[in-house]
């Protein structure tokens, strides 16, 4: 692990929505505040953000985070597509946790498959946005 202490938080497709789409799935905070937030919990640490909808700018991003503490990547539906994306995650040293803000297991049967998820150190889902905060606890642990 790397000597940084500076944490990645990447988040995938549609997740530039949250706040405005069924928030009864994903809740009526966008990230934008809930980052503001973790920040202030994270005093210590640095937390860059980075969202795209493009699988291509995400394998770029995880392929340039290997001098930080961490990853936390929200791939959204990447997760259950993109073989590119769990190569990149597996061709870097660097830890990734995969969060999902719903249960993707209490949801539709394509999204129990987590290719993605297959390739991180640890993967949380269904615990809304508290699943990043906690994914940054087990990455400076």
């Amino acid at each position: 692990m790397a000597n940084s202490t500076t944490i990645l938080i990447l988040n995938g497709p549609n997740l530039n929505l949250l706040g405005k789409r069924e928030p009864e799935v994903y809740g009526h905070m966008s990230f934008e505040d809930y980052l503001t937030e973790l920040q202030t919990k994270f005093y210590d640490i640095t937390i860059k953000y980075f969202q795209s909808n493009h699988e291509g700018d995400l394998i770029d991003a995880i392929q340039a985070a290997n001098d930080l503490l961490g990853v936390v990547f929200n791939p959204g539906g990447y997760s259950h597509t993109s073989i590119a994306l769990a190569d990149a995650i597996r061709s870097v040293k660097v830890p990734v946790i995969e969060v999902h803000i719903s249960n993707i297991f209490a949801r539709e049967e394509f999204r129990h498959k987590s290719y993605t998820a297959a390739a991180a150190k640890g993967s949380i889902s269904g615990l809304g946005l508290l699943g990043y905060q906690l994914a940054i606890e087990a990455l400076i642990k």
